[in-house]
């Protein structure tokens, strides 16, 4: 991927004309002009570039690709062929973005009207721009938005409803009365509530569910994660709406407020870092191995679904998708190799029942 510099290293006559983060934080959009042409830029921390589109020729288009300009880091001039107006066309009037629900693309409004999609598959290393309204087919800068609409509406039109629901009085607590009230159905009652999401979205709890009847551990959960869908899930599955909102879950016999820790880690995660997790996947502890929460003869977790031995906390849907609970389940780093090598598959059957509900 490419690494963009800010305009100053590249003349005087780039200007940002946009900049703009999304909500979690990991992804920002950035707009820039000269007299020539208008780029936008999705770009993660330190300015990496991971999706970039032409927008607009303020000039005569070249006959060709402009070699030059590209060479020079100057925003990039659609070839004639490849642009609705070849003449150019005035500055771009007021800009507004739309992001994706899961943070990972962004839709770009010029006065209030559809200008570009940068999308989270937008990958310019492998020729794959995102879609302007004003591009003829495709080119290396721009992919044609009029022809990409019949997919790309849907999914405009759930980001907007999202963020307007997301943004309105009481819609967290409504969504985590819902949550709480499917935990209570079937886990049992409701013990201690921490935040775990700080001032920072996606906003994210953690509920304690005491030892009762037959049951001789705590469950923890989270309350938040599958308020919005994970990044990227869509590059990796057929069917992205069945995994793309998940909780974490955690059985112990120990101290809940050590398990807890786990979530504080991983609970945030996905939108943060730009990823998913689901069954099978694995986390290598980020500190030093004497502080993993679960005691130091662990290095990591793996995360798995429909264990036999703990709770069916499936049932659950939300924006009309189902949301699937990984259990977080303790490994060693001879586990976390293993399943590096062979998959998750290689270490389940060796995982006993005692450790499903362990914490140190």
């Amino acid at each position: 991927m490419a690494t963009i510099r800010p305009s100053g290293e590249r003349g005087d006559d780039v200007e940002v004309v946009l900049s703009d983060v999304n909500p979690y934080g990991s992804r920002t959009l950035l707009v820039e002009r000269d007299e020539t042409s208008s780029v936008a830029y999705l770009c993660g921390p330190g300015g990496t570039v991971h999706g970039a589109v032409w927008l607009a020729n303020h000039g005569p288009a070249p006959a060709v690709i402009d070699l030059s300009r590209l060479n020079s880091e100057l925003p990039p001039v659609a070839p004639r062929a490849n642009t609705r107006h070849p003449e150019g066309r005035p500055p771009l009037g007021a800009l507004r973005p739309l992001w994706f629900e899961e943070g990972d693309g962004v839709a770009l409004y010029e006065n209030d009207e559809l200008l570009a999609v940068i999308p989270g598959w937008a990958d310019m290393s492998r020729g794959m721009p995102g879609y302007s309204r004003d591009a003829v087919g495709e080119s290396p800068f721009a992919w044609s938005l009029e022809d990409a609409m019949e997919g790309l509406a849907p999914r405009l039109a759930k980001a907007r409803a999202y963020w307007e629901w997301r943004d309105g009085d009481g819609a967290w607590a409504s969504f985590q009365q819902f949550v709480m009230g499917h935990l209570d159905r079937a886990v049992g009652t409701a013990g201690r509530f921490w935040d775990a999401g700080g001032d920072r979205l996606p906003t994210v709890g953690i509920t304690e569910r005491p030892p009762e009847r037959d049951r001789n551990h705590t469950i923890l959960s989270t309350v938040g994660m599958s308020c919005q869908r994970m990044p990227t899930v869509e590059q990796y599955i057929d069917r992205p709406e069945a995994y793309a909102r998940v909780e974490l879950a955690i059985a112990t016999p120990g101290d809940a407020r050590d398990a807890a820790r786990l979530f504080l880690w991983l609970g945030q995660y996905p939108w943060h870092s730009v990823t998913w997790l689901g069954h099978g996947h694995t986390a290598k502890w980020y500190h030093r191995p004497e502080t993993f929460p679960l005691g130091s003869a662990y290095s990591g977790v793996i995360m798995l679904t429909g264990l036999p031995s703990l709770p069916d906390l499936s049932g659950f849907t939300f924006g009309g998708d189902p949301v699937q609970w990984l259990w977080l389940v303790p490994i060693t780093a001879e586990e976390l190799r293993l399943v590096a090598d062979k998959g998750y598959r290689a270490l389940v059957p060796r995982l006993s029942a005692a450790r499903l509900t362990q914490a140190g």
